[in-house]
């Protein structure tokens, strides 16, 4: 089991429920070094102090705070510790709400939220049982590396999940990004509406690709476009498409 990342309490009303939170997934990803090509030796990164040009060692490194042009204040662990941040040690439940109000943008990294002892496996199953009797998921707010943030709850396979999210000043416009405006006829929209399934009109079979494990049998939305884009197929397989666009973030 891994260790937590975190360890505090789940707090919503008079109910407190201790609890620790853990890595969603594991890393499966290929790693890579940088290296020399002429001698195949390891390239390291290097910290130099840009004034004196001299290698720093890790214990002469500390936090900078530049409170105007050329001013730095330092800022110590200790102090960001004794800020009076009251979701430090909790992640505080402000509200219930609708999963479908909530943008999927906005939503981060997720975690496992796992119930620490047992005497907090009554007020954890409570806590799930509600948000799965009603449907809804909880915004949070709790405190991660000095620092306040906003959080979603929700219930998955019966574990409380987090998800971190952004406040709403992180998320950046969409209409800086957007093209001019372009006229598009609706025949033009339902032929693209038709291409992901032209490979299989036309006759040509699936390619297979490569994978650790077998399909799982639960998936989600981005899954199943996915695999119907592809062509994939199982007779054994049932794609159970959740009706919630917050499942496309659950952690694998």
């Amino acid at each position: 089991m891994p260790r937590p990342l975190w360890a505090g309490a789940i707090s919503f009303g008079l109910v407190t429920i201790p609890g620790e939170d853990r890595v969603r997934a594991e890393d499966h990803d290929v790693h890579f070094h940088r290296v020399h090509l002429a001698d195949m030796g390891r390239v390291r990164t290097r910290k130099v102090c840009e004034l004196d040009d001299q290698v720093v060692s890790q214990d002469e490194i500390g936090k900078g705070y530049e409170v105007s042009t050329g001013e730095t204040v330092t800022v110590t662990d200790e102090e960001l510790e004794q800020m009076p941040l009251p979701t430090a040690k909790a992640i505080e439940i402000v509200a219930f709400v609708d999963a479908g109000i909530i943008d999927p943008v906005r939503i981060s990294d997720s975690y496992y939220l796992a119930a620490d002892g047992q005497v907090a496996a009554k007020p954890y199953t409570l806590l799930r049982k509600a948000l799965e009797r009603s449907s809804k998921v909880a915004v949070a707010k709790f405190a991660w590396h000095g620092r306040e943030r906003l959080g979603l709850l929700r219930i998955r396979e019966g574990a409380i999940m987090l998800h971190s999210m952004k406040w709403p000043d992180e998320v950046r416009n969409p209409q800086e990004l957007a093209p001019r405006a372009v006229e598009v006829g609706d025949e033009e929209i339902e032929q693209a509406l038709q291409l992901p399934y032209a490979g299989n009109s036309a006759g040509r079979s699936p390619v297979a690709t490569p994978s650790r494990k077998r399909p799982p049998e639960r998936w989600s939305m981005l899954d199943a476009a996915l695999a119907v884009s592809s062509g994939w197929r199982s007779g054994s397989t049932t794609l159970e498409v959740p009706r919630l666009m917050r499942s496309v973030v659950a952690a694998r």
